[in-house]
């Protein structure tokens, strides 16, 4: 059981991250919390969505759950956190998305530390660092990425609802990217590396942009936005 609370410890940390980076209207602490827990009943809505099916592991992994998890915390955001009042500007599309991403994620980690406890405890502490460092936090750049484009959805004039359809899109075809990855032996821990990082490059580019067209963003007396760096 102990190995299941350790799974959550990854995802506490990221969401803390994810959280400080919100820096001109942080979110309600309480707020991000249910965003968390909502992200741990998707991962339940994934596990019963696939019971009554029986793919073999390629199919689940590279198509499948890219397919259904990326859906059920897309769903989890747009049902009960896209009309909230405190959702006010951009960024919070990011930071509610990863925050839904990493309650599913903590959950999958401690499920799978578990599993690798009891039929492979010598790769278990392999298996932490690894999953900490890069499946766990990996789940919050897929979804921040259809995070941001709900957030540019939520204020954009136009309401163009292809910005919402290709961020999931992407964050779809990242995440069974990332997946067959895991899965493959040659070139796949470079090709990880590698990955993660583009996702990274990407998700602060977005970060700045989201911050840059905040209504949030300080203004010089003329009302244009000033220049300011995003850490």
């Amino acid at each position: 059981m102990h190995y299941i609370l350790l799974g959550f410890a990854p995802g506490l940390y990221w969401l803390w991250y994810f959280y400080q980076r919100d820096k001109l209207e942080p979110e309600p602490k309480k707020l991000v919390f249910v965003s968390y827990f909502l992200g741990i009943l998707s991962a339940a809505l994934v596990i019963f969505v696939n019971m009554p099916f029986k793919l073999n592991y390629f199919m689940g992994a590279v198509v499948s759950a890219p397919i259904l998890e990326e859906l059920a915390k897309f769903l989890m955001v747009w049902a009960y956190l896209y009309r909230n009042k405190n959702f006010s500007e951009p960024m919070d599309g990011i930071v509610y998305a990863s925050a839904v991403a990493l309650g599913f994620a903590s959950i999958e980690n401690g499920l799978y530390l578990f599993r690798i406890n009891q039929q492979a405890r010598f790769l278990l502490s392999n298996t932490i660092l690894i999953r900490a460092l890069l499946s766990v936090p990996a789940h919050a750049l897929f979804s921040s990425i259809w995070g941001y484009a709900l957030g540019r959805y939520k204020f954009d004039k136009k309401k163009n609802r292809i910005i919402v359809l290709y961020g999931l899109l992407l964050a779809m075809l990242l995440h069974a990217l990332f997946n067959f990855l895991c899965l493959i032996e040659i070139y796949s821990s470079f090709g990880l590396l590698m990955l993660t990082a583009v996702m990274w490059m990407i998700i602060n580019k977005k970060i700045r942009k989201a911050e840059k067209d905040s209504p949030y963003a300080p203004r010089s007396f003329l009302g244009w936005k000033k220049k300011r760096k995003i850490k």
